[in-house]
């Protein structure tokens, strides 16, 4: 586990909401980041998706789209172990 100190600048009042809904906590945190790597990953597939359509490349079977998936989730962890 990686330990990171941060300091954040907000505005006055979303930073009291903020702290209001106890979305300041490292566990609040963790997930919020953990979503938005997740909603990254579907945005860089569909991305990917898009170039191959633009390409007139042959749509992807289910299987090959599971394929990359598990290969962004792959990278991902290696990346996060580095």
């Amino acid at each position: 586990m990686t330990t990171l100190d941060l300091k954040l600048t907000l505005p006055d009042q979303l930073a009291r909401e903020a702290q209001a809904a106890g979305l300041l906590t490292p566990e609040a945190m963790e997930e919020m980041l953990r979503e938005r790597l997740r909603k990254r990953a579907g945005e860089q597939l569909l991305s990917m998706m898009q170039k191959l359509h633009d390409a007139n490349t042959p749509p992807m079977s289910m299987d090959e789209i599971q394929e990359e998936v598990r290969a962004v989730r792959a990278e991902r962890g290696k990346n996060a172990r580095s």
